[in-house]
């Protein structure tokens, strides 16, 4: 089992209106100042989505090279962009995220139902977006929303080698309607598939929605690590929305350390993933 526990903080995502949830960061003075709140907590990795004026999601070039290099200078974070975007955007878009430079960039492993849409992830652009990754050193986390993710992941690493940084990281993305259900039982035979791939392979977990607690519990007992923020839950509790990414990292760290598993430091985390060793 892990000794410590790296904490991921994904606080904008693609999915909610400012209108609908004033909290939510979306320029990117909103967004550092949430990443310095929350790498003060015990985060060490942000997932970064973007918006425009407008706080719509984008995948603006030059946002997205501003985002990077803003936090980059002024956190210690691991900077991860999401290639997954909003489910409208085409490949072509998602692939050029990696021009922005990140230390780590999403990688999802398989198409998903998403609600009432579909998340399209074709084996082709899996590949590319792998590919290009191990060429640049940039870091993937391979995002798991189905269990059988697992088995296109395993077949991508047989045919195309180790990622860049050869350390093998995936996030669990649990109760999305459409997905693998967020319950202790899919975590535990998610966690045995993992079997398959490289010795060492770790993994986060995140619960949406109401999952978020009990997947919390479950992934930690099994020496998971955690994903957390306001692009998986805007409820802190029934009837009590969250007030920042802040609430939401503060638990997930008073969880890790309930454990006896605590917060990893960013160098810790850069260690873990590989991410030091990549980017040299």
């Amino acid at each position: 089992m892990t000794t410590g526990t790296l904490i991921t903080v994904a606080p904008t995502g693609a999915e909610s209106a400012k209108a609908e949830v004033p909290a939510l960061p979306v320029t990117l003075d909103e967004l550092l100042l949430t990443a310095k709140e929350c790498e003060a907590l015990g985060a060490a990795v942000i997932h970064v989505h973007v918006r425009d004026d407008d706080a719509r999601p984008t995948l603006d070039q030059g946002r997205l090279r501003d985002t990077v290099a803003v936090l980059r200078e002024s956190t210690g974070l691991v900077v991860q962009l999401s290639s997954g975007g909003a489910v409208t955007d085409p490949e072509a878009d998602r692939l050029a995220v990696l021009d922005a430079g990140p230390d780590m960039a999403s990688c999802t492993m398989g198409t998903v139902n998403f609600g009432d849409d579909v998340f399209l992830n074709r084996w082709e652009f899996i590949v590319e977006l792998h590919t290009r990754m191990q060429e640049r050193g940039i870091v993937p986390e391979y995002e798991i929303f189905d269990l059988g993710h697992l088995a296109a992941l395993h077949r991508l690493l047989g045919k195309h080698g180790l990622p860049a940084g050869g350390h093998v990281h995936v996030d669990f993305v649990m109760g999305v309607p459409g997905g693998m259900p967020g319950t202790t039982a899919t975590l535990v035979a998610a966690q045995q598939m993992l079997r398959d791939l490289p010795a060492g392979t770790t993994f986060s977990a995140t619960g949406i929605g109401r999952s978020a607690l009990p997947v919390m519990l479950a992934s930690l007992s099994a020496g998971g690590h955690l994903r957390v923020g306001m692009e998986d839950t805007v409820t802190y509790a029934k009837g009590q929305p969250v007030e920042s990414n802040m609430q939401l990292v503060a638990r997930a760290v008073g969880l890790a350390q309930l454990a006896q598993r605590p917060p990893l430091t960013t160098a810790e985390a850069r260690e873990l993933l590989g991410v030091t060793a990549a980017r040299r």
